[in-house]
């Protein structure tokens, strides 16, 4: 009788464990408590771009401050527009087949800085920072940032797991801006030669 007891209150406490680790993941649950929270660095990551830095600035903002492009609305839904921030969703495939959404403001500094902020996701704090430099003729593409969560030694566990799939996004989503800001470089340059 114990037994079957204890077995009962396990699978409950499992079942509550596993919705609460979905719904986190899904950025519809944030343990934002402020207590003990664990700060980590993410990246940086560098990356030389053949394109001028308001080229690479203009393929990352366009999405946001324009239209989106229908080909990113399955990754990119804009909530509210301002001339120089935005509040945007963003959602990204992850393990087990769910879908990632955070939500960030997004502020937009010509030609050189894009700055992201969470304000709400898999864990309580993100600040990320999207830096393009002149360097050797085009662009030097910085990104670095902090990722945070709470509960001490538990937060500096999850905000690591967090962040290496969040990296990873990162990283390609910079080669995809790379391949995209090249793209337009090129043609402006062939159309320049004619």
């Amino acid at each position: 009788m114990k037994i079957s007891r204890f077995a009962g209150l396990g699978a409950i406490v499992g079942g509550l464990v596993a919705g609460a680790y979905v719904l986190t993941v899904r950025g519809a649950l944030t343990v934002d408590l402020e207590v003990g929270r664990r700060i980590r660095p993410l990246g940086p990551h560098h990356m030389h771009i053949s394109a001028d830095p308001e080229t690479v600035f203009d393929v990352v903002a366009g999405p946001y401050l324009g239209k989106t492009p229908r080909a990113m609305e399955s990754k990119l839904d804009v909530l509210e527009r301002g001339s120089d921030m935005v509040l945007a969703a963003h959602y990204t495939p992850v393990a087990g087949g769910m879908t990632a959404t955070t939500v960030e403001t997004v502020r937009f500094e010509r030609p050189n800085t894009i700055s992201f902020n969470l304000v709400r996701g898999p864990v309580p704090h993100v600040r990320e920072t999207f830096q393009f430099d002149p360097a050797d003729g085009g662009t030097q593409f910085t990104y670095s940032g902090e990722i945070g969560a709470d509960l001490w030694a538990f937060g500096g566990w999850w905000a690591g797991l967090v962040a290496g799939p969040w990296e990873r996004t990162v990283e390609a989503s910079m080669a995809g801006i790379k391949d995209e800001a090249e793209r337009i470089a090129a043609v402006t340059r062939s159309r320049a030669r004619k």
